[in-house]
């Protein structure tokens, strides 16, 4: 089972999120780093705090780490036209050696949207949007022209360069549990999908979902890395429960979710224990 972690960039100052990203990048038990794409702090009462955009974060911490694979869980598709996204991937993947993983979702938080003036169509809407955003970024990452008509996005003889360095692009992380479109997205598109909920007993059903849809388009399920977070509290026994929990029901990627204040002495024995029993 990997074992990664996330940051949540707000309601902190900077400095402890960047030391306890150098400190993890030395750690073999993690196998990523990621942080989240909102611009006010989520799960708080008080929204008027200190958020750092997520991918100029990324950008800064692929520069002071070596080791980690990184990325955004999950990026939100209404934030940024999907040919923006595919430079911005396309360069970090270039500047911190194919490290990059691209996570999208279909967004969600209204708030914050609604205050900075983001059109939030409905989920339906939206999730037409994430398939087409898909298909621009998979063309874009890895054709030499792109040419794309869809409803939501156009693209006219386009050029992507740099690609990056992986090949055929960076892997793809769809986020979010709906059975009907985005289970069938993550069947047509991910090479990775991000279970939102945070128990065994709630992953069985959704993957059997994801299975079917995966036979219905002809994709084989084993080809999609299924992750999870495991949320605070971090005591290592809690977090070990949780994880064979999650692993027998068929996850095998385990995140631990971190709020700041951040400390190292939070994330190791974590890790450590995790390591020692799934990892």
């Amino acid at each position: 089972m990997k074992i990664s972690f996330k940051t949540q960039p707000q309601n902190g100052d900077w400095a402890p999120l960047e030391a306890l990203w150098r400190e993890a990048d030395t750690m073999d038990e993690l196998c990523a780093g990621w942080l989240f794409d909102h611009f006010y702090p989520i799960l708080t009462e008080d929204s008027s705090g200190p958020c750092f955009e997520g991918w100029t974060a990324l950008s800064y911490l692929a520069g002071v780490t070596e080791r980690l694979r990184l990325g955004l869980i999950v990026s939100a598709n209404p934030y940024r036209h999907p040919a923006l996204l595919a430079k911005i991937c396309g360069t970090l993947d270039e500047i911190s050696g194919g490290r990059l993983e691209i996570g999208l979702g279909a967004g969600w938080h209204i708030e914050e949207t609604t205050a900075y003036g983001i059109p939030f169509p409905s989920a339906g809407v939206r999730l037409d949007a994430l398939e087409e955003a898909c298909q621009v970024l998979d063309s874009l990452l890895t054709q030499k022209v792109s040419n794309f008509q869809g409803q939501h996005y156009q693209l006219t003889d386009a050029f992507c360069e740099p690609k990056g360095r992986q090949t055929p692009r960076p892997p793809l992380i769809i986020g979010g549990g709906g059975e009907k479109r985005t289970l069938r997205i993550v069947a047509k598109y991910a090479d990775h999908w991000n279970f939102p909920g945070r128990t065994g007993e709630e992953l069985r059903p959704k993957l059997e979902v994801l299975h079917r849809h995966c036979a219905e388009v002809g994709r084989d399920p084993a080809e999609i890395e299924v992750s999870a977070h495991i949320f605070p509290p971090h005591d290592p026994q809690t977090v070990v429960a949780t994880a064979k929990d999650l692993q027998a029901a068929g996850c095998d990627h385990v995140i631990i979710y971190m709020a700041a204040p951040f400390h190292i002495d939070q994330l190791r024995p974590a890790a450590e224990a995790l390591a020692d029993a799934v990892g």
